[in-house]
């Protein structure tokens, strides 16, 4: 079973980390260095690298976090603070889908056709519900951990 936890506690802190880095560290830094096409290629060849590791954690975090809500609570007893990071966890990866299915995929298309406009509207979507995950991850650490 703690291997099973290390797993998960691993894939948590590369889709947090990897989302806090990238709000907080990267996007300033490439807003004060690159303008226009050149930051929009950047962002997207970012996100083609860690959605593959987003995918990942996804599915890690799925599994061994059912199979752990599973040993832990098969006879009842799940605590408020589980139920709360299991739904919030699942609130994640729909937000998640959408992001990558819906924004990442529609600024692929842009930037293959250089529509940098329509790249730049699609890049701020992304960048608010990166914001709203990243705000669901902390939050749901810290119910996980104190309760």
């Amino acid at each position: 079973m703690s291997i099973i936890t290390l797993l998960h506690l691993y894939a948590v802190v590369i889709w947090i980390g990897g989302m806090f880095f990238a709000h907080m560290v990267l996007r300033p830094s490439a807003m004060q260095v690159l303008e226009g096409a050149p930051r929009l290629r950047l962002w997207l060849d970012v996100f083609t690298r860690f959605f593959r590791w987003v995918w990942l954690s996804v599915v890690v975090l799925l599994v061994s976090g059912l199979y752990l809500m599973h040993l832990r609570y098969r006879d009842g007893g799940m605590t408020a603070g589980i139920q709360f990071m299991a739904v919030t966890g699942m609130l994640m990866m729909v937000i998640y889908s959408y992001l990558y299915f819906g924004c990442y995929m529609n600024l692929r298309k842009q930037l293959a056709v250089s529509d940098i406009q329509g790249a730049a509207a699609t890049m701020l979507k992304i960048r608010s519900l990166v914001g709203v995950n990243l705000v669901l991850g902390v939050v749901t650490i810290a119910v996980a951990v104190i309760f």
